[in-house]
């Protein structure tokens, strides 16, 4: 009896095959790998880390946005009273 295996790239499991019938003979998944609880929690400490990078981060972003957005108000302010003796136009009615 001839038969033949196939390794799946997803899932990294063993399927063997008959070659004549090409039915299913054997399935083997892969072994899980268990790690230790000290490396669980190095883990879970890194990702903790990570956290509260990113959220300092975004707050002092958040911080300079108030700040960016202040400076555009009053910049839009100015040119709104430079251009204040030109009548407004809505671009809808013009043909």
């Amino acid at each position: 009896m001839e038969k033949f295996s196939i390794h799946c790239p997803c899932c990294e499991a063993t399927v063997t095959i008959d070659a004549q019938t090409g039915a299913i003979l054997g399935y083997e998944e892969k072994k899980k790998v268990v790690g230790s609880f000290e490396d669980l929690k190095g883990h879970l400490s890194k990702q903790a880390e990570l956290r509260d990078q990113l959220f300092a981060q975004e707050m002092s972003s958040q911080k300079d946005r108030e700040r960016l957005l202040e400076e555009k108000f009053k910049e839009a302010l100015k040119k709104a009273d430079t251009s204040s003796d030109q009548p407004f136009r809505n671009p809808l009615d013009m043909e």
